[in-house]
């Protein structure tokens, strides 16, 4: 028999991804870390912070794939393959 949990889930895979996404924004603030909002606009001034860094030529940045590569090698490196 499912649960509650179970039904609301199965309508919530019928939502749009934006709206999937938000719902679940949303259940997790509501279980998270009072703080969460303090440490969330931290990181959006860190953030902002960053861009301005770059588009000021103060900071460089790295292409995705690139960082990827690069943590991919290292964890094959670390994992002895």
């Amino acid at each position: 028999m499912p649960t509650s949990a179970d039904r609301v889930l199965e309508q919530a895979m019928t939502l749009t991804p934006a709206d999937r996404v938000r719902a679940a924004e949303e259940l997790l603030r509501s279980v998270g870390d009072p703080e969460q909002g303090e440490i969330d606009a931290a990181w959006a001034v860190e953030a902002e912070e960053r861009i301005r860094a770059y588009e000021a030529g103060e900071a460089q940045a790295t292409p995705g794939d690139e960082v990827l590569r690069r943590i991919l090698g290292r964890k094959r490196n670390h994992n002895g393959r």
